[in-house]
Formats: structure tokens, C-alpha cells, sequence
């Protein structure tokens, strides 16, 4: 398909185009000004993949993450990470019912819809990998036996950047297992007016409790079938691995993306593409979102660091470089 065949008709991503404009219209009477965090969430959440939210507290990450799982009709569950936190904490564990004789299961936060890991660089290295299984493999073993999650099942992590004392980075093996990594940002002047307004004499919880549900999980698995349906061209492809190829042996990185971050691209753009109304990917889609899904994937050698370029400041700078297709095929 070329880009000169710009006639759209009703298709079969119809039903994601407009699934989107609902949520975002559900999630937009709680929150202001988050349109393009909501839109990556939503593509998260299509192709069953998991944000890294990272921004300084207060900019309405807790807040983004209940509205979007009312407006789902999802379950949700909010866990605060801590030193002190057990695996257990996470996944549940099984004890001993002395009134029927016998070990029960008791399951932990993680059986949810969606669940915010929250500051999750401060529990230890063995209670952030409790989560690895569950965000790869949907399931959860305790104690020997293993027990499937709901679905969809998306983890929604945060972590302050600004504040490193008393926290466990994250390693790179559980990094790549986040889709994408989401920062919010400021308000500007007129949304945070209008957040004073919005939340004066309401509180932000009895807000979102008045969000009411406009998806549920079958619907949602049949949107995020579709998606998976997108067509992506050859050209298109070559554009797309050769934006991830780049990042491998590149002089400002000590890692480059791995071949699961070329199928969490290749993924997220036919997403990205079904939310927009189209049957196609563009090279556009994937300079919308191989900062978000590359970045936080990839090791920016120690001169680079020192000279304050991060690893997705590189991965900008491919793009601008790379040719782009003209044809979409």
C-alpha cells in the first residue's frame, strides 16, 4: 500500500478507533492533559505489554492508572513497594486453615487486571523479580503449583528518578520486559487551572469513582485480535529494524536493543496504527513510539552519560538520520 492510497472505509480496526475515543473520553473527565500518556497506555494495553512509568511524584501517575482500569471495568490494585516487601507480598502465599484442616491459598495484589507496582525500585532485587514471570508468562507458581492470571493483566510501574537513596535499580532483564517507559511531565499553565478547578471541593478518589465502565474483557480481546491484523509492509519493516539495528555496536551505547524489543515495536505500531483509525503502519508510527519502547532497553556507555546523552536522546538522533520510505507497499 502506498501512501497515495489515502481512502479510508469503515474496516476492521473501526472497533479500536473508536474503543480508544471512549476510554480516552471516560479517562478525560478525571484526568487533564495527559492525552499523549493515555494514548501509549492504551497501546500497552492492545498488545498486552507493561509500562515503566517514570516521573517525580504528584504529576497524577496513581491517579492515570485507576481512572484507566474504571474506565476498562477492570480490577485494580495498588501495591507500594518497600525494602522491606516479600515475594510473597506480591504473588500471596498458602496457609493453614484451622477450620477446615487444611493449607489454603490466599492470592496476593498481583491477581488483578491491572496493578501499579508503585515506586518499584525500592523493594529488593528478589521481590522485583517476583514479578518476571507473571509480566512474561501470565502465571504465577507458589510454592511448586502454578496459577494462571486474569486477563488482560498489565503492570503499571513507577519509579522517581530524581530520588535514588535506599533504592535497587531495576536490571536490564527486567527492564526489557516493560513494553514501553512513559514519562508524564508538567502541566502547563491553563491544565493545571484547570486540575485547581477540577478537584477543589471533590476529592480525586470519589472523581474516578463516578468513571463509569465503557469496555469490558472480551471486548477488549477482540480489539487487541484486530490489532494483530495490522498490515505491515516490507518497506515499513526495514524502516523499523533498521532503526532497532542501529542501536547495536552504536558508538554512544554500551547495549543495544534485543530482538524482543524489534517484535515490541513491530507490536506496538500496529497498535499504535489500529487506535488511529488505519490498517496499516506508517514510518511515522514508528518514530512516534521507538523512544518510548527503545529506550529504557539500551546502555549509554559512561562518556555518554557524562555528557548528559541518555540513551533515548540516541535513539531520536537514529531517526532523524535513517532515510524514511516513501512507499508503504
Amino acid at each position: 500500500m502506498s501512501a497515495a492510497q489515502g481512502v479510508e472505509a469503515p474496516r476492521a480496526v473501526a472497533p479500536v478507533a473508536d474503543a480508544a475515543r471512549r476510554v480516552r473520553e471516560a479517562v478525560g473527565r478525571v484526568i487533564v492533559g495527559l492525552d499523549e500518556a493515555v494514548e501509549l497506555l492504551l497501546v500497552a494495553l492492545l498488545v498486552e505489554g507493561h509500562v515503566l512509568l517514570e516521573d517525580v511524584p504528584g504529576v497524577g501517575k496513581t491517579l492515570l492508572a485507576r481512572t484507566l482500569a474504571r474506565a476498562l471495568g477492570c480490577g485494580f490494585r495498588r501495591l507500594q513497594f518497600t525494602p522491606d516487601l516479600l515475594p510473597s507480598d506480591v504473588t500471596g502465599l498458602s496457609y493453614f486453615n484451622q477450620k477446615v484442616q487444611e493449607f489454603e491459598f490466599r492470592p496476593g495484589p498481583i491477581f488483578t487486571n491491572v496493578l501499579l507496582a508503585d515506586e518499584i525500585n525500592r523493594a529488593t532485587p528478589r521481590t522485583q523479580s517476583a514479578l518476571l514471570e507473571a509480566m512474561e508468562e501470565r502465571q504465577v507458581t507458589v510454592e511448586g503449583e502454578t496459577r494462571v492470571l486474569a486477563r488482560p493483566f498489565l503492570v503499571l510501574a513507577t519509579q522517581n528518578p530524581v530520588e535514588l537513596e535506599g533504592t535497587f535499580p531495576l536490571p536490564e532483564a527486567q527492564l526489557d520486559r516493560f513494553l514501553m517507559r512513559v514519562s508524564l511531565g508538567y502541566p502547563d499553565e491553563a491544565q493545571e487551572r484547570a486540575i485547581l478547578r477540577r478537584f477543589r471541593e471533590i476529592p480525586s478518589g470519589a472523581v474516578v469513582e463516578g468513571v463509569e465502565p465503557v469496555l469490558d474483557g472480551a471486548a477488549l480481546g477482540a480489539l487487541q485480535a484486530a490489532c494483530r491484523a495490522v498490515h505491515v509492509g516490507q518497506p515499513v519493516e526495514g524502516y523499523l529494524l533498521s532503526v532497532v539495528r542501529a542501536t547495536r555496536g552504536h558508538e554512544g551505547l554500551d547495549l543495544g536493543a534485543s530482538p524482543r524489543a524489534s517484535l515490541a515495536l513491530y507490536r506496538a505500531c500496529q497498535a499504535l496504527a489500529a487506535l488511529r483509525g488505519r490498517e496499516y503502519v506508517l514510518p511515522d508510527d514508528v518514530k512516534r513510539l521507538a523512544p518510548s519502547v527503545l529506550g529504557h532497553r539500551l546502555l549509554p556507555t559512561a562518556q555518554s552519560r557524562l555528557r548528559g546523552r541518555g540513551a533515548t536522546a540516541v535513539v531520536e538522533a537514529l531517526l532523524q538520520e535513517l532515510p524514511v520510505p516513501v512507499e508503504m507497499d
